[in-house]
């Protein structure tokens, strides 16, 4: 069983280590992992994949930096040809980049099968191009592992039942990944230490184009931030493209704003954070696993089952919103004993399923 295995940015490294852990494990299994090179990452050194324990990639395309319709054409050449020479039983694409797209139509295009992990996500949100990526893959993939339930019934919904494809409730490769990297991170960080040890802090995040391209909902979330900054300590992991666009508004951060972790760093800063405020969609459910109440300062989310089990409450960009959803959930006893994503059981969920083909 040979497996060709695409990836195009740090995150889907991380989760994608999860499951070629298991892959190693199999008798007779070969994974072939190609980086596309979509997310230039300096720190993608070889520090990263030897700490991280991350298999490092066989081919790296180096595609990046261009448009939307000439990167995911450039790949579509790229995988194509590595397809063509390496003729493996299966290709595996993670999530919803343009690397994830690009894999899932050159594979599909000569009749390659194509797996999609994380599959039946959904935004209801079209103007991201992630969403457009993600229902393009979901509708060519021969396998969709689905995360959750609430992504089954997703692609129910869509009349996936009736199309020429199986799907499978694997659970998520992130808590893998999180649970996995969680035995290693205080050994391996020292962002807390930086800090001075904070105590009932909250941790936020804001990167989304949605908020940091509009002046007026990055000003809305800066003045809530700096509202609760008052009486509980907020501690921002910030890109320097949004410290940046920061110089611009009115209101300035009044809360600490730290420059970018890595993965063992915020694994710790979920540890001891009493409260996760984010526009990500990766953090919303590491706040989970972590046992984190989380407000997401957008309109929609993929991860339903969080806001409906209550984990989670959606606040857009209104300062008022964020600050009635801070007093809320600040309050809670939740607990967290609820299995939503599998328990760390997706990456061998998954294998199973692939060496059964």
């Amino acid at each position: 069983m040979k497996i060709l295995t695409i990836v195009g940015a740090r995150p889907q490294f991380i989760k994608a280590a999860a499951l070629s852990r298991e892959l190693k494990s199999r008798a007779g299994v070969e994974e072939i992992l190609v980086h596309t090179g979509q997310h230039f990452d300096k720190n993608m050194s070889d520090v990263f994949f030897d700490e991280m324990n991350i298999p490092k990639p066989k081919y790296n395309l180096e595609i990046n930096s261009l448009g939307h319709g000439a990167m995911t054409g450039r790949m579509l050449e790229g995988i194509e040809k590595l397809l063509l020479d390496e003729k493996p039983n299966m290709l595996l694409v993670y999530g919803d980049t343009n690397s994830t797209i690009a894999g899932a139509l050159a594979a599909k295009k000569i009749h390659v099968p194509v797996g999609h992990v994380e599959a039946g996500l959904r935004s209801f949100n079209m103007r991201m191009p992630e969403e457009v990526n993600r229902i393009l893959t979901d509708r060519i993939s021969d396998h969709l592992f689905c995360p959750t339930d609430t992504a089954i019934n997703n692609l129910k919904n869509e009349g996936f039942n009736d199309f020429d494809c199986k799907i499978h409730r694997s659970g998520d490769v992130m808590q893998d990944a999180a649970l996995y990297y969680a035995q290693f991170s205080e050994a391996k960080s020292d962002v807390l230490a930086k800090l001075g040890n904070p105590k009932n802090f909250v941790l936020t995040t804001i990167h989304r184009a949605e908020n940091t391209d509009d002046p007026i909902r990055l000003t809305s979330i800066i003045s809530a931030l700096n509202e609760i900054n008052k009486s509980q300590q907020v501690i921002c992991p910030l890109h320097p493209r949004t410290r940046k666009i920061l110089e611009n508004l009115p209101e300035k951060p009044a809360f600490s704003i730290i420059d970018p972790v890595g993965y063992f760093d915020m694994i710790e800063l979920l540890k001891h954070a009493s409260l996760v405020m984010t526009d990500s969609g990766g953090l919303q459910k590491e706040a989970f696993f972590f046992q984190n109440a989380c407000i997401t300062m957008r309109d929609q989310t993929e991860w339903t089952e969080l806001v409906d089990n209550g984990y989670n409450m959606l606040a857009g960009a209104d300062k008022e919103a964020i600050l009635g959803a801070y007093d809320t959930m600040r309050s809670l006893n939740l607990d967290f004993s609820k299995d939503l994503y599998g328990g760390g059981m997706a990456s061998a969920n998954i294998a199973n399923v692939l060496v059964s083909l």
